[in-house]
């Protein structure tokens, strides 16, 4: 039997809210994880065990980090897989009096695509959050929507 998590509504000075704000990004947990792990920590009074409840909360926030890449992975690979098929499919061959202006164009236009992805990878912000962000969005019941 799975145990479920309760719900604590808690209060913190502004302050210790930054700090944990702060180190909840930096660590990529949520702050919940977070606070759960240093009550866990208080409440165990013996040191291995405290940290192994450490230990395997690192664990169980690096397991959900891999399951996500594993998904952008294979999100990827789809992609990959189905633009390849898509442009084999659908570009016909070249005559060979156009392949020197096509090669040129072709550059000219990686050359383009390569800046835009500088561009979006300076931003920090990634094409597959942004995406998940918007299905989301999309899923979440409107406050306006009859339920």
């Amino acid at each position: 039997m799975q145990k479920r998590s309760r719900r604590l509504n808690v209060y913190f000075d502004p302050e210790i809210h930054r700090q944990l704000e702060a180190r909840a990004i930096r660590r990529d947990i949520s702050k919940s994880a977070l606070v759960e792990t240093a009550v866990l920590s208080f409440l165990t009074d013996d040191d291995s065990e405290r940290q192994e409840a450490a230990t395997s909360r690192r664990l169980d926030r690096l397991s959900r980090q891999m399951a996500g890449l594993e998904d952008d992975v294979s999100i990827l690979a789809e992609t990959l897989t189905l633009f390849i098929r898509f442009w084999l499919t659908s570009t016909p061959p070249l005559p060979d009096s156009a392949r020197a202006a096509a090669r040129a164009m072709g550059l000219e236009r990686f050359e383009g695509f390569l800046t835009a992805l500088e561009r979006r990878l300076a931003t920090g912000d990634r094409f597959l959050r942004e995406r998940q962000r918007e299905v989301a969005a999309r899923q979440e019941p409107r406050s306006d929507d009859p339920a």
